[in-house]
């Protein structure tokens, strides 16, 4: 600035000397004005400086807070797609014999959400046969929709719409991770896979191996007249409205004690399997082994019906049983895996009577794993039934994945 001055006073000067010198008075009065022009830039300058360094840290301050926002969508709770995960499963089967006809079976998918990390929702939707509507044979069904909670590192709670801790096929029922293209016909007839119900459970790890469930929820609305009167898999309401007249118990203990063990032991219990008051009390017994030794696998499963009542009694239906085994053996090709199995199935829904009512099913197949989530079926079915009509021996195929 002070060369700014002496650089003005020096032109004035010149400029005055052209024009012949002014007396000290007008000199003064000229240094003057000049200095009051100069005190004038000089605020004007610092009014800027001011201003922009304002601005500089509001642009800071609003930077600041949009990184914070972006930091919050994309990593906290906020950021819901990044805490949500998406899964599903498909399988198309062919039956051959006097059935011959094919069917993309079932198409589910998985939605999970993380609400915090110890909170979390699980759902499960399918649609069945492809299809579904008036006059379609398919059906779309919500088989899962409960949150869970934890308690403690090891204890977990859920409330909502769950599948039932009972046998090997019904929590877990993926193409993949189970043999031959149709499921087993016990875990179809007896536990009548797959199974929901809506309520509570709780769950969670005891030491050494050992894991438990207990859930309280709907229970079955058998019909008790036609031709499948207390039978279990006709008694599922899916709650839809379904009667809550008698709730069920649901109990498990499980054991994993050792790599490639699963021993396995529930119950169930409802006061009125019927929900109208005929004093149809049901009790249901499993206990299943589900074992992997290198390339060797073997599973093995037994459930049992017990229920009370006249009406069941006269049917025949107050005893219900049904057991499998399934020897295997797998083993790697070039792409994938391939592996092979044998597996007798009986069941008998009628039970309780005198007459010959046992379903029996031996069968034989392979299964190809191109990839763990990707699997290729083929089997085949020799079917002793009660009447020689039901008996349907026959060639099966199926693809089935997971995601």
């Amino acid at each position: 600035m002070a060369m700014i001055t002496s650089a003005f006073i020096a032109l004035q000067g010149t400029a005055l000397a052209q024009e012949g010198m002014p007396s000290r008075e007008e000199m003064w009065r000229v240094i003057q004005q000049q200095q009051k022009q100069i005190d004038a830039l000089k605020a004007s300058l610092a009014g800027t400086e001011k201003r922009v360094g304002a601005a500089e840290e509001k642009v800071e301050a609003t930077g600041a807070v949009v990184a914070q926002q972006m930091e919050k969508t994309s990593s906290g709770p906020e950021g819901w797609w990044k805490n949500t995960s998406i899964g599903g499963y498909g399988e198309m089967h062919y039956n051959g014999g006097r059935k011959d006809e094919i069917d993309f079976h079932r198409f589910v998918l998985f939605v999970e959400h993380q609400f915090t990390d110890s909170i979390r929702f699980f759902s499960e939707v399918e649609l069945e046969h492809s299809l579904a509507g008036e006059g379609k044979k398919g059906e779309v069904e919500l088989e899962q929709a409960f949150v869970e909670f934890d308690l403690t590192g090891t204890q977990k709670a859920q409330a909502g719409l769950f599948l039932l801790p009972i046998g090997i096929l019904n929590e877990t029922h993926e193409p993949p991770t189970f043999y031959g293209v149709e499921r087993n016909g016990v875990e179809t007839n007896i536990i009548p896979t797959t199974w929901w119900e809506g309520g509570v459970q709780a769950r969670g790890e005891l030491g050494r191996g050992f894991s438990y469930n207990l859930a309280m929820h709907s229970g079955l609305d058998v019909p008790t007249t036609g031709a499948n009167a207390f039978r279990p898999r006709n008694g599922r309401a899916k709650v839809s409205e379904a009667p809550a007249n008698d709730p069920a118990i649901t109990a498990r203990l499980r054991w994993n004690g050792l790599p490639g063990v699963e021993l396995g032991l529930s119950g169930q219990y409802q006061n009125d399997i019927t929900q109208n008051a005929d004093d149809s009390e049901a009790f249901l017994i499993e206990t299943h082994a589900d074992l992997r030794r290198g390339p060797f696998g073997f599973r093995a499963l037994y459930a049992r019906w017990d229920i009370e009542g006249s009406l069941a009694e006269a049917l025949g239906r107050d005893e219900q049983y049904g057991w499998y085994a399934e020897p295997s053996y797998r083993f790697a090709v070039p792409v994938g895996e391939v592996g092979v199995f044998a597996r007798y199935s009986r069941w008998d829904n009628t039970a309780g009577d005198n007459l010959d009512s046992k379903f029996n099913q031996l069968q034989f197949g392979l299964n190809y794993w191109p990839h763990p989530d990707v699997v290729l079926k083929a089997d085949y079915q020799f079917d002793d039934t009660p009447s020689s009509t039901s008996e349907d021996d026959r060639f099966n195929l199926g693809v089935g994945f997971q995601f």
